[in-house]
């Protein structure tokens, strides 16, 4: 008969454990790449954050041009000028933002404090009205939204230069770092031989 430690070891090796102790390598170098990546966005957040802006944009253009073919192949759909009309407007907004994108980041960054501001308040008022437990952590995450949201806005339109990049910069950094650490882990996983 199975032991649970046994049986806890099969369902991980479905899950694809095997797979991933084999390739912690490869997993550890694209978490090596995206915290080098992350570090020169940091470094260079303004140049980040009009690539982002230009790389939005011509994703909006890509999807724009697919939905207006999309739309041209189905004209007998009911819905077929809805689906050419947003097409259109991809294409128009996407060309907008490629053609200005200092000035799409910095109306972005106006939303995103917003966002930060609101969202922070919520949280608070969320946390000291229920006081579930552990409230104090979701009180934390409010404060540090509102302190967050409120120093960009503080700083707009200047911050809508580099607020994009930075963030940007900083996912790449925190997702590199965790699949270094998963890389790292996998590398000492017990292969399916070895008893667990």
């Amino acid at each position: 008969m199975a032991t649970e430690t046994q049986l806890g070891m099969t369902g991980l090796h479905l899950v694809g454990l095997e797979n991933l102790r084999q390739r912690w390598g490869w997993f550890l170098a694209l978490g090596v790449l995206l915290v080098v990546l992350g570090m020169v966005a940091l470094g260079s957040s303004v140049f980040m954050t009009l690539a982002t802006m230009v790389f939005v944009g011509w994703l909006l253009i890509v999807g724009g041009v697919m939905e207006a073919a999309h739309a041209c192949s189905c004209k007998g759909w009911g819905g077929f000028f809805i689906d050419l009309l947003t097409g259109i407007l991809y294409v128009v907004v996407g060309f907008m933002v490629v053609a200005n994108p200092g000035a799409t980041a910095v109306a972005l960054t106006l939303l995103i404090a917003m966002f930060l501001v609101f969202g922070g308040l919520f949280r608070i008022v969320v946390a000291l009205v229920v006081r579930f437990q552990n409230w104090g952590w979701l009180l934390l995450h409010g404060v540090v939204n509102l302190l967050l949201g409120i120093a960009v806005w503080r700083q707009w339109p200047l911050s809508g230069l580099w607020v994009i990049g930075l963030f940007v910069g900083i996912d790449m950094l925190l997702n590199g770092w965790s699949l270094v650490m998963l890389g790292l882990a996998a590398k000492n996983l017990p292969t399916s031989e070895q008893p667990a």
